[in-house]
């Protein structure tokens, strides 16, 4: 390995994903805010923002997958300088994306009336988490649509936007809770379902910005977006779907596996339960590292691939592996030596505390596998080969880690069930075995590639 040509590399690829990673970190402190102001109104009405959101977050996620082929496809024109054709794929994904948003208000209006009764949940809280839904899915159609402007922007090597926009966003948000919760500047008083409506206007307020940063930016020139208007055509929305939908699929499996695995643990009680989401907490937020590095290796690979220099995106794919093992040493490090620390943020019961400080030691084990699975499926992205990941991640996550998961977790066949440990080795297996497979089938993709080049 040449030093100097990492240490390059691995600048260049952090300038691009840190303000990815500040953008998803502030994500997360928006729902983490909702769950606090709402937690200040009543218990009821933080638990009708956490089940509401635990509907709505796998839905927004989904889409975002799906959204997420633009930064492939302008990256790789980019590269290619068809820097012409940028704003045709881009309305292409936007008119997909406002479907997709509108879609969301009907499906509500559709689903809700009949779904309501068959919910068993308290009455309160039910009401509360249908409002909650029914006020966030107005803001639907402006965050696809952001999506879109995010997607172009990060596709042309331009993340700190997005990073910006979070901010704005934030900043937002804590108000505009403040005054629908409690019934502020003649507002009727909503309570936790309050956070719907501040979430629906921020996700507008984002689409807004990015519009007006667009717009302005003399940055963006290169590849104007809104120099002429593209009508909806079939075979480029084919296209992209058939790029996108892989990746929301991926993106749902790996979602849905915890929810799943949170609902399967309920038996074993709520210490288990709570520890086990404290762990799984902690570990997505570390995972917002190499999923930001991800992204950014699939705006590197995909430059490099559009340029048709494939030493290149090669070496890209190495190096960040190598950056994100790394950076997966650091972390699993903290977590293992502040394990009990971490737990104490999250709750002052001394039983939740114990067990959720032994389950932090899978948790470090899981870094390592994570971080060669998601920087292997971004560069898998980035070469456009995004239906491998479809297939790779289904059968790691839910044929290999929940089957496993289940049989040391809740049966007695292969030893006494060891409830949450036992999802834990599950995923940590799902994770590795995604985590060859994928950089197995990269290997693959990249020598093909190569093949193509000598002919």
């Amino acid at each position: 390995m040449n030093l100097n040509n990492f240490l390059e590399q691995s600048k260049s690829l952090l300038k691009l994903a840190y303000p990815i990673l500040i953008a998803q970190l502030i994500q997360n402190l928006m729902g983490f805010s909702d769950t606090v102001m709402a937690g200040r109104v009543s218990a009821t009405d933080m638990a009708a923002v956490a089940v509401a959101s635990s509907v709505w977050l796998p839905l927004i996620l989904t889409i975002y997958g799906l959204i997420m082929a633009l930064a492939t496809i302008v990256s790789q024109l980019a590269g290619a300088n068809k820097y012409h054709q940028v704003a045709k794929a881009s309305f292409q994904t936007g008119w997909i994306a406002l479907i997709l948003g509108l879609s969301l208000i009907f499906l509500y209006f559709l689903v809700a009336p009949y779904l309501y009764p068959l919910v068993t949940l308290e009455a309160n809280l039910k009401q509360l988490m249908f409002d909650y839904l029914g006020y966030i899915i107005w803001g639907g159609p402006g965050f696809c649509l952001y999506l879109v402007l995010r997607n172009y922007s990060e596709g042309l090597s331009h993340t700190k936007p997005t990073m910006i926009i979070s901010i704005i966003g934030l900043v937002i948000n804590i108000p505009a809770n403040y005054i629908f919760i409690y019934g502020e500047l003649g507002m009727p008083a909503l309570g936790g379902a309050g956070c719907g409506i501040a979430t629906a206007i921020v996700y507008w307020v984002m689409f807004f910005s990015m519009l007006i940063y667009i717009l302005v930016s003399k940055k963006l020139r290169h590849a104007p977006l809104f120099k002429q208007f593209y009508w909806p055509q079939w075979s480029e929305i084919k296209g992209i779907l058939a790029l996108g939908v892989p990746i929301a699929l991926s993106l749902l499996f790996e979602v849905s596996l915890f929810a799943v695995v949170a609902v399967i643990l309920a038996p074993f009680g709520a210490n288990v339960v709570a520890s086990h989401q404290i762990a799984i907490n902690f570990s997505g937020l570390v995972f917002m590292v190499p999923l930001s590095l991800a992204l950014a290796v699939t705006i590197k690979v995909g430059f490099a691939v559009g340029n048709k220099d494939y030493q290149q995106a090669k070496t890209i794919c190495r190096y960040s592996v190598i950056l994100g093992l790394m950076i997966a040493l650091f972390t699993a490090a903290l977590t293992l030596i502040f394990k009990t620390q971490i737990a104490t943020i999250y709750t002052t019961d001394t039983k939740v505390i114990e067990l959720a400080a032994s389950l932090m030691f899978l948790a470090a084990l899981f870094q390592f596998s994570d971080a060669i699975q998601v920087i292997s499926a971004g560069a898998l992205r980035g070469y456009k080969d995004t239906k491998s990941i479809l297939v790779i991640t289904f059968v790691a996550y839910w044929l290999i880690g929940l089957s496993l998961g289940l049989i040391l977790g809740v049966t007695d066949w292969l030893m006494p069930a060891i409830g949450a440990y036992g999802f834990w080795i599950g995923f940590i297996s799902g994770l590795t075995t995604a985590a060859f497979f994928l950089a197995w089938r990269l290997r693959i993709v990249q020598q093909r590639f190569e093949r193509t080049s000598c002919v």
